[in-house]
């Protein structure tokens, strides 16, 4: 699934490479965020939530504006949507009754990202650094520290593991273990920011980490050691703007003394946003490509 220019939701086939369904925004105002499941996408837009039924009828809540402030990140898990603001607050809506059951403060910055476990444990990332973590069952906030200062972009939680791993926008991946309240390790992976991180659900050994340089980095769960550095082989063709151009490229490994920086930019555009299969790992990225990668 896709976020186009922040105007539209789409959903690709992984295995056609075709488009299945597509869903505007209302009131051409900005995507910011969204989620799904199996009946309906989520999406964050301004201060409203709105929500796409598949094949189905579409609705936004609140009604009024103001009512929620400015949203940044956003998570879904039925039957409730967690919206992170601008103020600091994560705000918990009932999808059912449309209402904003809590309101908690969560940072004194503005949240970046959030990421939900299957027990009510909410994680969210600032942009002054650290990442916050609250029950909604007492909704006590404790706070996993980085070693620097740096903001948090992105953020990934391990339900199998109880690790959560997070970017940062100076190039830093953390991992800390829920049980212990305790860092287990940070890499430098990047000497820019960190977009996207993800690890396959119940895997305890790979995390895909894509960032503002375009290099896809595959690293150990439990070490945070880089095994594997990508980029493209050869360019991607020119795009048409009337109809979809679907072409085979090759990825390559280089080693960790390469100079990024002396590998063309259309071999290595920004990676938005990636989510990890079996043997594959889905890319986006902000020159409107979708990459699929598969790995033997």
């Amino acid at each position: 699934m896709e976020m186009p220019l922040g105007r539209a939701v789409r959903i690709w086939s992984v295995e056609s490479y075709k488009c299945l369904e597509e869903y505007y925004v209302p009131d051409m105002v900005q995507l910011d965020d969204f989620d799904f499941d199996e009946s309906k996408v989520v999406g964050l837009i301004g201060t409203r939530i709105c929500i796409w039924r598949r094949h189905g009828k579409r609705s936004t809540f609140p009604s009024h504006e103001g009512t929620l402030p400015k949203g940044i990140c956003m998570r879904y898990s039925d039957p409730e949507a967690f919206v992170g603001c601008e103020d600091g607050t994560a705000h918990v809506f009932d999808m059912y009754s449309r209402r904003c059951s809590r309101i908690i403060r969560m940072h004194a910055s503005s949240l970046t990202c959030v990421a939900l476990s299957e027990d009510q444990l909410i994680l969210s990332g600032s942009s002054l650094g650290g990442v916050s973590m609250t029950c909604l069952s007492d909704q006590r906030v404790a706070t996993l520290k980085p070693s620097g200062s740096a903001g948090i972009k992105t953020l990934c939680l391990n339900r199998s593991s109880h690790l959560v791993f997070a970017g940062s926008t100076a190039g830093h991946v953390y991992c800390w273990d829920l049980r212990k309240m305790k860092m287990l390790w940070e890499t430098k992976a990047s000497t820019n920011v960190i977009y996207t991180l993800q690890a396959m659900h119940n895997d305890k050994s790979t995390l895909a980490v894509g960032g503002i340089d375009g290099v896809l980095r595959l690293l150990k769960q439990d070490t945070g050691e880089i095994v594997s550095r990508c980029v493209m082989e050869t360019e991607a063709p020119a795009r048409s703007t009337r109809k979809i151009i679907n072409a085979r490229r090759c990825g390559r490994r280089i080693s960790e003394d390469t100079q990024i920086d002396s590998i063309p930019r259309t071999l290595r555009p920004p990676i938005t946003c990636l989510a990890v299969g079996m043997k594959k790992i889905v890319t986006t990225h902000n020159c409107k490509n979708i990459r699929v990668w598969k790995f033997s």
